[in-house]
């Protein structure tokens, strides 16, 4: 598989993989699937160990980005957003492929097709090699929906939001009241904690930062979705 170095944060469906090169990580993005899902491969440089988030779909192409060499990293973890099918067709085979533990939170476990070996709550740490990410819940697009995020020493934050945040607004909710849950988890813990230079990447399409959608949240709670 083809990995372009210069990364943007856009990956095209069947289209080249993009990575993203941090002092002691790897990030590196693939578009998998119809629903243009991105697959994200956290390396860990010290310790070659990798960590994927959402082994959405194409586990073949997921395959192929690890690597087959003897040097290609370990995967350790694969940890799922939450329980929407287009998020973990590709986790049994891949997990199974790979040996690799897999991570979810207790409340979107269920519908899952392999058991998580791990749970995730709120305020939780995960590894990949020496590098840490934290866990944010953020309820309101499924029950057990969560963000990961990996404060970079060298530079910025970096945040994996799965389908709770996009460029241009919140993910899709079932009810007010869930809208409202998403919203308010999405301003406190996210753009409350963060700062502007956090550079977040959603479960599907393009990439952004806090800083540029910042001014659009009081729209978004406004309209509602």
């Amino acid at each position: 598989m083809n990995v372009v170095e210069e990364y943007t944060g856009h990956v095209e469906p069947g289209g080249d993989a993009t990575r993203r090169t941090l002092d002691a990580l790897t990030i590196t993005k693939l578009s998998v699937g119809p629903m243009d899902n991105n697959a994200y491969l956290l390396v860990c440089r010290a310790t070659n160990e990798a960590l994927l988030i959402d082994a959405a779909n194409d586990s073949e192409r997921i395959s192929d980005l690890i690597g087959h060499g003897p040097d290609r990293p370990a995967l350790r973890t694969i940890v799922t957003t939450h329980q929407h099918p287009d998020h973990w067709q590709a986790l049994g085979a891949v997990a199974g492929a790979n040996g690799s533990y897999t991570a979810a939170h207790p409340a979107d476990a269920e519908p899952l097709p392999v058991p998580p070996d791990y749970f995730l709550e709120h305020g939780d740490t995960i590894a990949v090699g020496d590098c840490t990410l934290e866990v944010i819940h953020l309820r309101g697009h499924t029950p057990g929906s969560i963000a990961l995020l990996y404060r970079d020493p060298g530079g910025h934050p970096h945040l994996f939001t799965g389908d709770s945040l996009f460029p241009g607004g919140v993910g899709k909710t079932n009810s007010p009241e869930d809208f409202a849950s998403l919203i308010d988890d999405v301003e406190q813990r996210v753009f409350g904690e963060l700062p502007d230079e956090t550079w977040f990447y959603p479960g599907h399409g393009d990439d952004s930062t806090l800083g540029a959608e910042r001014p659009k949240v009081p729209e978004w709670r406004e309209r509602g979705w």
